[in-house]
């Protein structure tokens, strides 16, 4: 099952690469990604969440795959809708209680504030379990060199021990270690769960770095 799930993952986010991140929708700030908080946060400066939203559905443990996201300005909520719609995945949106600020460097400025105090921002509508899935695709944006800190209260509020985790994201600025920073993270957070190298993504790709 796992061996198919690569597989077919694959293929899926080739497709996705290929017919979709090559939007100018999809693509980041890329100046000076070590100094500017305008590098790492997702989207363009000018940049706001994506007219529309894609439904959070809170599991029910139908299926054995959640693709659950978090997106700020809209590019990782379309790559975890496509990814849902050719797994057969429920998909979960993890919204912040406090919505972060839509300023592109106010955004940057909080987000940088959360990581250097390790911080957990709360969850809205946080589901109660995970039971019943035993695979999840998770996505998110690289904020300063790794994942926003709320991936961590997602991944800390349930045990997962035996999971499969897929992380996913995609930029045109940042580089593969910023991602390889992100997942360490995850591992963090998830000791018990099977923290796959997922996928990392850029606008210009039309295959993938890692599954």
């Amino acid at each position: 099952m796992k061996k198919f799930l690569s597989i077919f993952m694959m293929v899926v986010l080739c497709m996705f690469l290929v017919g979709c991140v090559q939007t100018s929708d999809n693509q980041d700030v890329s100046s000076d990604t070590s100094t500017s908080a305008q590098t790492e946060a997702e989207g363009t400066q000018d940049s706001t969440a994506a007219d529309t939203e894609a439904e959070s559905t809170e599991p029910n443990g139908d299926s054995n795959v959640l693709v659950a996201y978090f997106s700020w300005s809209g590019n990782t909520e379309e790559m975890a809708a496509h990814i849902a719609e050719q797994t057969g995945g429920e998909i979960l949106e993890i919204r912040p209680e406090t919505p972060y600020p839509t300023d592109y460097n106010e955004c940057g400025d909080v987000a940088l504030e959360e990581r250097d105090s390790n911080a957990r921002p709360a969850i809205a509508d946080l589901p109660e379990s995970m039971d019943g899935y035993d695979t999840i695709l998770i996505g998110y944006p690289i904020w300063w060199h790794t994942a926003p800190m709320i991936i961590g209260t997602f991944l800390e509020n349930y045990d997962l021990t035996g999971v499969d985790i897929y992380p996913f994201t995609q930029s045109a600025s940042m580089d593969t270690e910023q991602f390889d920073n992100s997942i360490d993270f995850v591992r963090e957070n998830t000791q018990q769960a099977n923290v796959h190298d997922g996928l990392f993504a850029r606008p210009s790709d039309t295959g993938l770095y890692r599954l």
